[in-house]
C-alpha cells in the first residue's frame, strides 16, 4: 500500500488523530502552514470526489461538519475554511479524497484564497454548458 493516508487509517503511519468513527478520519496537517489545520478523509480509499459514492461523501461531510462546529462551539474559533482539490489538473497531491479544514479567527490575516487570472469565456456560453436541467 504506497497510500499515505490509507498508511495512516491502517496504522502504519503516525498522526495527531482529532476524530475517528467507523468510516471518517480526522487528523492534523503536518505541514505547519497555519495553526488547527486539519485533513478529513474517508477511510475507503477514493481518489477524489469525482470516484467518491455518496453514502461516503455523505459520512465524510458529516464529519467535517462535526469538527467545524466543535472548533467554533468549544475551541475559541470564529469559522472555518473548507479546501479540496480534485484531480491533479485541480492540485491534488495526495491520491486520496480528503478536505482541508482550517479553523479561523477574526483578524488573523490567513488568505486561503486562490489568485485567479479572471475568466477568458463568455459567462452565458459555459454557463448553457455546465447547467442541468
Amino acid at each position: 500500500m504506497s497510500c499515505i493516508f490509507c498508511k495512516i487509517v491502517s496504522g502504519e503511519a503516525p498522526c495527531l488523530k482529532v476524530y475517528e468513527d467507523e468510516y471518517t478520519m480526522v487528523f492534523m496537517d503536518i505541514a505547519k502552514d497555519v495553526d488547527g489545520h486539519m485533513i478529513a478523509i474517508p477511510k475507503k480509499h477514493v481518489k477524489s470526489i469525482l470516484d467518491c459514492d455518496t453514502d461516503t461523501l455523505s459520512r465524510l461531510m458529516s464529519s467535517v461538519k462535526k469538527i467545524s462546529d466543535h472548533c467554533t462551539q468549544n475551541c475559541g474559533y470564529d469559522g472555518v475554511n473548507l479546501l479540496n482539490a480534485s484531480d491533479e489538473s485541480a492540485g491534488q497531491s495526495v491520491p486520496h479524497f480528503h478536505i482541508h479544514i482550517i479553523p479561523r479567527k477574526h483578524g488573523d490575516n490567513i488568505d486561503t484564497w486562490p489568485k485567479l487570472n479572471g475568466t477568458t469565456c463568455d459567462i452565458e456560453e459555459i454557463y448553457k454548458n455546465i447547467r442541468i436541467l
